[in-house]
């Protein structure tokens, strides 16, 4: 399978992402000569990252009825320091919110997106060290 974007420039740093499902922004910030119109490239890596493995939570939950209120996952990369610049360390906090959870039914969910179906996660580990944390919190 072959997946095709187009990328549109819509003047200065600001660019239109453009796929079969939708559309994305792309801007740099006005230090860098842009308006700030959209996502910065390397952020829309972590993004990718993040919804890879929240579609994958979602699904996995849901077929193991490990209903949960809510969830969150904050993803943190760490840059190398030398060009071209890198995220070396990610860190993925993946928040549950509710009551009376199946954390083994949540864990193994987070597990298998991490080590079998998020292949976003797979192209990260081939450039950066990849860890994760779980919190539980009441409902909100």
């Amino acid at each position: 399978m072959t997946n095709t974007i187009e990328i549109n420039w819509k003047g200065a740093r600001c660019f239109e992402s453009v796929a079969p499902e939708g559309s994305v922004m792309i801007d740099a910030g006005e230090a860098q000569g842009g308006q700030g119109k959209g996502l910065r490239p390397k952020a829309m890596m972590l993004t990718a990252l993040g919804g890879c493995t929240a579609m994958d939570i979602a699904s996995l939950l849901e077929k193991m009825r490990a209903e949960v209120d809510d969830f969150s996952i904050d993803v943190q990369g760490e840059l190398t320091d030398e060009h071209p610049k890198y995220y070396h360390k990610v860190l993925m906090t993946y928040r549950f919110y509710g009551s009376d959870f199946k954390k083994d039914k949540i864990k193994k969910a987070i597990d298998l997106s991490v080590e079998k179906y998020c292949g976003v996660l797979e192209m990260f580990r081939k450039f950066a060290e990849v860890s994760i944390d779980i919190q539980y919190f009441p409902a909100r």
